[in-house]
């Protein structure tokens, strides 16, 4: 198994991949999905970065939300056609996860599937929790809704109900606090609290407000 810091010898890419803080947001050349903060980066200066969950490939830590089955990562969408994730509810166009059981299987981003059950958000004692529902209005979009399609996606809340994000609109919470330099410096660690792809939000310091900032590279 590769380790943490370092993965080498990768089909995917011809130069070895370092664990480090990125310089500004990038799209996972993986998944395709913005990310911010610790990534796996090309030690050549290639302009190459994968999201920690796209490179170290573990079983999805949400597979208790899918009672029953069991997920396999694919490269590339193994049915063809346009694919959903099932906790953004944005479009997979890259690495998945996608369930062994049902005649509609679930796909997941890998970096969705590996989200924290709870995190503590700093400059609050609050705990939000990873839910499988939308249970109040989004406090980003202002609506309970994430988009037209039937998939929904997950949210994260409060367990008054109060503080409720779409795991997507945090995501982007996220990347537009890293652009207002509103993160304090990361710190890679296995607590579940503090998630690389979702540490150091100042939610205190974040209004509701329109669509995330563009996706970049870096």
């Amino acid at each position: 198994m590769p380790s943490l810091q370092t993965l080498r010898d990768l089909d995917d890419h011809p130069h070895p991949l370092k664990l480090k803080k990125s310089k500004a947001p990038f799209i996972c050349d993986g998944c395709k999905v913005e990310g911010f903060g610790f990534c796996y980066q090309c030690t050549e200066g290639c302009d190459f970065f994968f999201h920690k969950e796209c490179g170290i490939r573990r079983p999805p830590a949400c597979q208790k939300f899918f009672e029953g089955c069991e997920f396999k990562f694919h490269k590339k969408n193994p049915l063809g056609g346009d694919r959903i994730c099932d906790v953004c509810a944005l479009d997979i166009q890259g690495f998945l996860y996608q369930s062994t059981c049902r005649k509609n299987p679930n796909v997941l981003h890998p970096c969705c599937a590996n989200l924290p059950m709870i995190i503590s958000p700093p400059y609050t004692d609050m705990k939000i929790y990873l839910c499988n529902k939308i249970k109040t209005e989004c406090l980003k979009c202002g609506s309970k809704k994430r988009s037209a399609d039937k998939v929904q996606g997950f949210s994260y809340a409060s367990s008054d109900g109060e503080f409720c994000y779409h795991v997507a609109c945090l995501r982007e919470v996220g990347v537009e606090n890293w652009i207002k330099s509103y993160c304090q410096p990361d710190v890679i660690a296995d607590n579940e609290n503090k998630p690389l792809s979702l540490i150091d939000l100042a939610l205190k310091k974040v209004a509701p407000v329109g669509m995330g900032a563009k996706a970049r590279k870096q």
